[in-house]
């Protein structure tokens, strides 16, 4: 007697990936707000707020990459979202990278 295998269902998956990613935009969004409060803490410099801008500009990417990503995510298909374009996860994988470099900077 073979027990009958269910589906998988489509929809399970891509909900997982758009939860990632809003949860990685989220924590971009605070270490940019960290990033300004810690250029406007430690007084003006002009590096400083040299990298707090990097730091905003670095998050403003991401924040458009990830809202790009969470849209085609969220549309129903049946044979699943389209993979993530290699310029697009290139971009926002160095977008992640710089904007801790620079949050790291920040800091020390």
């Amino acid at each position: 007697m073979t027990t009958p295998v269910p589906e998988r269902d489509p929809g399970l998956q891509p909900e997982r990936t758009r939860l990632a990613w809003r949860r990685t935009t989220l924590s971009c969004t605070v270490v940019a707000v960290l990033a300004a409060k810690a250029v406007l803490h430690d007084g003006r410099s002009t590096a400083g707020a040299a990298a707090g801008v990097l730091c905003g500009a670095l998050w403003l990417g991401f924040l458009v990459l990830a809202h790009r990503r969470i849209r085609v995510l969220a549309v129903p298909g049946a044979a699943g979202p389209p993979a993530l374009a290699p310029l697009h996860a290139t971009a926002a994988t160095l977008c992640t990278v710089a904007l801790a470099v620079c949050a790291t900077a920040l800091v020390f």
